[in-house]
């Protein structure tokens, strides 16, 4: 794996209130599942804003995970080909509110 992912978040907004959590985040899900090299990042990225997706979460997180994935490499139109997919799972209102986060991150 060429890059490592390291995440400080869960410390930097919940170490004191919750430090176990934290250490859950930053340690657990991105220091070792997202650094498992069964799946390349890219990969990675996209399964995690299909999950979010489905689950009706386009928040702040989305748009982190959007823009991650754009940083992995996923294209806009594997971006939008991912999407429109799963829209038809996951709910077609749910790929509105996705596309609206994918717009802002690949306009940027």
């Amino acid at each position: 794996m060429a890059e490592k992912i390291v995440q400080t978040s869960g410390r930097k907004q919940l170490g004191e209130f919750a430090p176990e959590f934290a250490h859950y985040n930053d340690d657990i899900l991105f220091g070792e599942n997202w650094n498992n090299e069964d799946l390349d990042l890219k990969t990675r990225s996209l399964i995690t804003v299909v999950a979010l997706m489905a689950q009706g979460i386009v928040d702040s997180s989305l748009k982190y995970h959007i823009t991650n994935a754009k940083n992995h490499g996923v294209t806009q139109k594997e971006m939008v080909a991912a999407i429109t997919h799963v829209a038809f799972y996951a709910g077609w209102p749910k790929g509105w509110a996705v596309f609206n986060l994918a717009k802002e991150v690949y306009n940027d």
